[in-house]
């Protein structure tokens, strides 16, 4: 498929490569938010391991992989728009490494520590290096109350930060812990206060529909949701295949084994508005 010819690369990437973020002009219009959201409550309402729950209750925290098993998702993830920003941002084509939904319940949804995602993909999956990229869609309004990502702008250019001592020969990493507010990988919190210190602080807002961009391994974090509003994202990570760890070992719902570059189809249920101008669709 050809290029859409709706993305200011330039603009995008430069702000990409300096921030460690960018915000497209676009969002996805209420109808197919109605619809992705449909499908992803649906699956967090099923029994099966990529539903993970809050620690000690039945609250949902997260679905993982459902483009692998869901005809929406698995739509949403070979949308030209979202494909073509990956290849332009990576450098080439990509792959689905991850999706996800992440979900924080009204009052109850758990905050997410400090950390790096790369530090994850790195250590327990051995990818080699941070080209990828995450593309967060929200699902709910996503307002400073309900929980949203906050990133340190510039810190994925500082490389890993306080990684861990090696795990002893033999010790198997639980992948449970990555999924749940007790993380392996946490960036310390001093450090992190006096980095947002320095550079600041980009909370991600914006109405259901809207769309983030955001390195792999720039610092962030999350709040505890104090609202009466629930806040969904869903997240997919697009990856370089040419980046492709050689023998993952978590489970196919947290790190895809499909690496075969992402086909762009277009669905028009999943129709895009400019940010500016509501009544203009892509």
């Amino acid at each position: 498929m050809a290029s859409t010819g709706v993305l200011p690369h330039v603009d995008l990437k430069s702000t990409y490569d300096k921030h460690g973020w960018c915000e497209p002009p676009h969002r996805f219009s209420d109808g197919a938010v109605a619809l992705i959201r449909e499908h992803a409550l649906a699956i967090s309402r099923e029994r099966r391991p990529e539903v993970v729950h809050e620690k000690d209750s039945g609250i949902v925290r997260a679905i993982h992989g459902c483009h692998a098993f869901d005809e929406v998702c698995a739509a949403l993830v070979r949308h030209p728009y979202l494909v073509e920003l990956a290849e332009q941002l990576v450098g080439g084509p990509v792959y689905v490494y991850q999706f996800k939904v992440n979900l924080k319940q009204a009052h109850e949804g758990a905050a997410w520590p400090w950390h790096q995602d790369f530090a994850f993909w790195h250590e327990e999956d051995d990818m080699p290096r941070p080209d990828a990229v995450n593309i967060a869609i929200n699902l709910d309004d996503v307002h400073e109350d309900n929980g949203p990502l906050i990133a340190i702008p510039g810190s994925h250019r500082l490389g890993l930060l306080d990684l861990p001592e090696g795990r002893a020969d033999g010790e198997e990493s639980d992948w449970h812990s990555h999924v749940s507010f007790n993380l392996p990988y946490t960036v310390n919190a001093d450090r992190a206060r006096a980095l947002a210190e320095q550079s600041g602080r980009k909370m991600f807002l914006g109405p259901q529909g809207s769309i983030q961009v955001f390195h792999p391994s720039i610092v962030h974090s999350s709040s505890n949701n104090v609202s009466a509003n629930r806040r969904a994202v869903l997240l997919i990570t697009y990856n370089a295949v040419a980046n492709a760890p050689a023998y993952p070992t978590r489970p196919a719902f947290l790190v895809s084994r499909d690496t075969t570059p992402v086909e762009r189809r277009a669905d028009e249920r999943l129709d895009l508005q400019a940010l500016h101008d509501p009544e203009a669709s892509l």
